[in-house]
């Protein structure tokens, strides 16, 4: 069928006037800008990666809702920036690789995480907002008191974490048989049924789980690693956000928002 002149001319214009939108669309950032310069992947909200449960850092309440010391935290960051924050369960592996945060998964991570060498090839770290080392948890009246004591024993660790990695170091020069775990809960319920003999991670965890099991276990060493956590975000593409979050990082400090939030979910603050 042939349509007239006119008719094909308004159809030329409409066809490019698509195009041209087409082509706007393209070229513009899926990620949503802030009136301050941030970027963020979802309009009108933070959007933060972590692994549960890793409390006292976070981890679900009694009503399902996620609480925790960073996550009160990252609620301020949330706050300054006029947006809420959401909070998206994910494997530690793709944080840790960047990966989640490559993908748009989220603008940044809260799980609990130490700042290595290693993770800053793939990541931007926040400036560090808490001092961290490892331990060891056994069952009460267990006669571990160091690696040495493990020699030929199953140690557990939690996969893709510098607890692991520091038990790691000492498996063959100690005889350890290390076994790893996902995630802290599954580490957690090993030693208590017995499948491994003790198991290495971070203190302040140690001691939020002795908090809810008294009696049952016990701290018998710890591994002054030197050890510090930082809010990771995606390499080279959000310093606006990485800058946000260090404000707020050192306002909390300053008027003493961090100390409450700190005593709240670890205890009293250790003397600088």
């Amino acid at each position: 069928m042939r349509f007239p002149s006119a008719v094909r001319q308004a159809g030329l214009v409409v066809a490019i006037a698509a195009l041209a939108v087409t082509a706007g669309c393209a070229k513009k950032d899926d990620s949503e800008v802030q009136a301050s310069g941030v970027k963020l992947v979802t309009a009108g909200k933070l959007t933060v990666c972590t692994h549960l449960p890793y409390p006292p850092f976070q981890s679900k309440d009694a009503s399902g809702t996620v609480t925790g010391f960073d996550v009160e935290i990252m609620d301020l960051v949330a706050k300054e920036l006029g947006v809420e924050q959401t909070i998206v369960d994910t494997p530690f592996e793709g944080i840790k690789s960047g990966q989640d945060l490559n993908t748009g998964k989220c603008d940044a991570a809260a799980a609990g995480m130490t700042i290595t060498d290693e993770r800053k090839k793939v990541l931007d770290f926040s400036d560090p907002y808490f001092d961290a080392t490892q331990a060891l948890l056994v069952k009460t009246g267990k006669a571990y008191k160091s690696l040495d004591d493990l020699r030929g024993k199953k140690l557990g660790v939690q996969a893709a974490t510098t607890g692991r990695d520091y038990a790691k170091k000492f498996e063959a020069e100690k005889g350890l048989q290390l076994v790893e775990f996902e995630d802290l809960a599954a580490l957690q319920q090993a030693l208590s049924n017995g499948q491994v003999e003790a198991a290495v991670n971070d203190l302040p965890v140690w001691t939020e789980y002795l908090k809810k099991n008294p009696g049952g276990f016990e701290v018998t060493a710890e591994f002054n690693t030197g050890e510090q956590y930082g809010f990771p975000v995606k390499k080279a593409a959000n310093p606006e956000l990485l800058k946000k979050i260090n404000e707020v990082l050192a306002k909390a400090k300053q008027d003493g928002t961090y100390d409450t939030i700190y005593e709240k979910w670890i205890g009293k603050r250790p003397s600088a």
